[in-house]
């Protein structure tokens, strides 16, 4: 009788470690992510950093502004430790667009599609609503990137 006790008590005190690690797992904002993907066998350019706390912070820029709903609606009750899912779940065709005379011309749906297309118009464009609202030309002081290079150094840039 007494070792179904301590049984149940280690089963009941497993899952409580279960559980919390769980929403802790789900939680866990670090601060700066690589924006690295292993969907990619190469990345072409440098991989960019992207800093929470800068945008946060700095940019006032809210959890939802960037995570979005499947109709690319923002979620403007997101917080930070909120669950949210990688880019490439919804975005699932790794790379850019085909480009190049013969290719189809794509509506920004299709173009969405492509994980970085999806990733380039969700920061270009708020990085040019940022710059236009400050009035700010794209390579000046203060202004956010919106240039390949800008992002994408060939020296690596770690924020």
């Amino acid at each position: 009788m007494m070792s179904k006790k301590y049984f149940l008590t280690a089963a009941l005190i497993s899952v409580c470690f279960f559980v919390t690690g769980g929403t802790y797992a789900g939680t866990e904002v670090p601060d700066v992510i690589k924006m690295e993907n292993k969907v990619y066998k190469a990345h072409k350019k440098a991989i960019v950093f992207f800093s929470h706390k800068i945008h946060i912070d700095e940019y006032k820029v809210g959890c939802g502004e960037c995570h979005h709903d499947d109709k690319g609606k923002t979620l403007d009750n997101l917080k930070m430790g909120d669950d949210v899912q990688n880019c490439v779940e919804c975005h699932k065709i790794p790379g850019e667009r085909p480009k190049g005379k013969g290719t189809p011309k794509l509506t920004k749906k299709e173009r969405l599609d492509y994980h970085a297309e999806a990733i380039h118009y969700n920061c270009k464009d708020c990085h040019k609503t940022f710059n236009k609202k400050k009035g700010l030309k794209a390579k000046s002081e203060g202004a956010a990137p919106v240039s390949c290079k800008q992002c994408h150094p060939k020296k690596q840039n770690k924020k």
